[in-house]
């Protein structure tokens, strides 16, 4: 699985006091092997997940990631669904995104989910340069 932030960078989004948002996070995993019941170290296999910032009326999806062999498999719309029903409920106003432009699968996905394409950001992305498409969804 490729995560384009670093471990550092996840856990320090996290500790207490950092900013004024609210993170969200969601992971889709699979039990690698059934074990008995009552078993404490069930091993799990983590297929993709998802990490959310919700500011006042306004979510923004930062990162997605799936495992490259659970890909096609539904599971980043699952996430993405998820994260869209915590909007609504929370009665936000929309959800908003930016993605590599040559990201083709997480372009379509977006699409398909109502995402509207409001702009691009040239040479956002480094290591390659590329430009930054970026999304929106109004809810409600």
């Amino acid at each position: 699985m490729v995560a384009h932030w670093t471990e550092r960078q996840y856990r320090e989004m996290f500790e207490p006091g950092k900013g004024e948002s609210q993170r969200f996070i969601l992971a889709a995993d699979a039990s690698t092997e059934l074990l008995p019941k009552g078993t404490s170290n069930v091993p799990h296999r983590l297929l993709g997940f998802l990490v959310a910032r919700h500011v006042a009326t306004e979510w923004e999806l930062e990162n997605i990631v799936v495992a490259p062999a659970e890909r096609r498999n539904g599971i980043g719309h699952q996430l993405l669904n998820a994260l869209l029903a915590a909007a609504r409920e929370a009665k936000s106003e929309a959800v908003f995104l930016e993605v590599r432009d040559s990201n083709t699968a997480a372009r379509a996905l977006y699409k398909k989910a109502g995402f509207a394409q409001t702009g691009r950001r040239r040479a956002y992305y480094a290591s390659p340069a590329e430009d930054a498409v970026l999304y929106r969804l109004r809810l409600g």
